[in-house]
């Protein structure tokens, strides 16, 4: 479906959030495509039963951990990355043998229907089935029993779908989001921090849960830093982002307003220009922020990048462990021990050392939250592992059937049993 569809896809995506064919392969086809393939490869392995130790009291036996199917999954996608998230959690789901009833966002309609249209074709309707629809469908899905709920959004809704679970006792996987922030150490390659940070920061406009929501630079750098990245926006976009063929746009009206606002919560250092007709926000680089101000109070998720300084690496784990755990975290640094006590003394979903991002790309890495950016994780074996219920076997052989586990329980046989176990 994918490689016979890829061109269709650029298309709706192009159509619901500009994204140009580049970003449409690199942040949704390419990871679908190495989902699919790492399943493939490993599948056999995942899905056979595990032999583990028997003890010597529960001789003779064997035991195994066998995977099996929760049963019907609900996987609620959201609409900033509305092909791969809709897909690669329903590649774990198959690929454990579960049913699925898939809901595209309604936010990114051309991509919503585009995923109604192609998935009856090529997957069997009786096991995988997509619900077109906004507020009320989706209120009514979350009415049903499921073998487990899948959502990937934000925190106010995650509360809903998981009380809606709760009523059922339905486990769930949130995949949220929060302020990731970027910390930019006093020993550090500035070109390519800058280089970094503006590519994951303004990708897909920045409507990326795990783009970088802030930078907490050193403030000897600060101004070598933005000086940095106002080079790199030219680079990248050149003097009118709104031309650029490779600069997305922001999904709708209203997240369009909800950003335009955020943007006088700090000093201009490079863009702010916005244009509601086109759903175009430039990419804008803030300095002189407040953390009090209303872009730094919730998560941004569009072309916005506040800098605030810090006067060392310890203020600056300070202000990350004051806040909700993000769901990333990155550093920029040469300093190993600066890089160590970071990880150390700091908790996200996961990290980036010296790049943005890229801990998305190996299938070895589960992907997921923790706190308020999310519970439970997915891509590679963690899919698999989130879509399968481990049942415990045990069997047992007859020929042998020693008294010792019988009553009565004389002083011999607990004797004999203390010594066995």
């Amino acid at each position: 479906m994918v490689a016979e569809n890829e061109e269709a896809m650029f298309g709706a995506l192009k159509s619901d959030l500009g994204k140009s064919a580049f970003e449409g392969w690199a942040g949704e086809t390419y990871l679908i495509a190495g989902e699919l393939k790492h399943a493939r490869k490993h599948l056999a392995s995942w899905m056979r039963p595990k032999r583990v130790r028997t003890p010597l009291l529960a001789q003779p036996g064997v035991s195994k951990v066998y995977a099996e199917p929760l049963g019907v999954v609900l996987n609620i996608a959201p609409w900033n990355y509305p092909i791969q998230l809709a897909l690669a959690p329903l590649i774990g789901a198959i690929a454990a043998g579960n049913s699925v009833v898939l809901k595209p966002s309604e936010v990114a309609p051309a991509c919503s229907a585009l995923l109604a249209r192609l998935l009856p074709r090529y997957l069997d309707p009786e096991c995988v089935a997509v619900i077109e629809g906004g507020v009320p469908e989706t209120t009514r899905l979350l009415e049903q029993r499921f073998d487990h709920i899948f959502y990937t959004g934000n925190g106010t809704v995650g509360r809903i779908v998981m009380e809606a679970a709760a009523r059922h006792l339905t486990p769930v996987t949130l995949e949220l989001g929060g302020k990731s922030p970027c910390i930019v150490d006093e020993d550090v390659d500035l070109e390519v921090a800058a280089r970094r940070i503006v590519w994951g920061k303004f990708f897909n406009a920045g409507q990326t849960c795990i783009a970088p929501d802030y930078v907490l630079c050193h403030a000897s750098r600060e101004a070598q830093l933005i000086e940095q990245m106002k080079k790199v926006l030219i680079e990248f976009y050149g003097e009118d982002p709104k031309a650029s063929p490779d600069y997305g746009r922001i999904i709708n009206e209203r997240h369009h307003a909800r950003l335009s606002k955020l943007i006088a919560s700090g000093e201009l250092a490079a863009g702010g220009q916005s244009d509601p007709t086109d759903k175009y926000i430039a990419p804008t680089v803030l300095r002189k922020v407040d953390p009090a101000s209303p872009v730094m109070a919730d998560e941004i998720f569009g072309p916005i990048l506040p800098v605030l300084t810090v006067p060392d690496l310890d203020a600056a784990i300070t202000f990350i462990n004051a806040r909700d755990k993000p769901l990333a975290l990155y550093l920029f640094s040469r300093n190993a021990e600066h890089v160590e006590r970071v990880l150390q003394r700091t908790s996200s979903g996961g990290a980036c050392v010296n790049d943005v991002m890229a801990h998305l790309i190996p299938h070895e890495l589960p992907f997921g939250g923790v706190g308020a950016s999310g519970m439970g994780a997915y891509h590679g074996h963690a899919s698999f592992e989130t879509f399968t219920h481990k049942k415990s076997v045990m069997a047992k052989a007859t020929f042998l059937d020693p008294s010792i586990r019988y009553p009565p329980y004389t002083p011999g046989k607990t004797k004999w049993a203390k010594r066995l176990a």
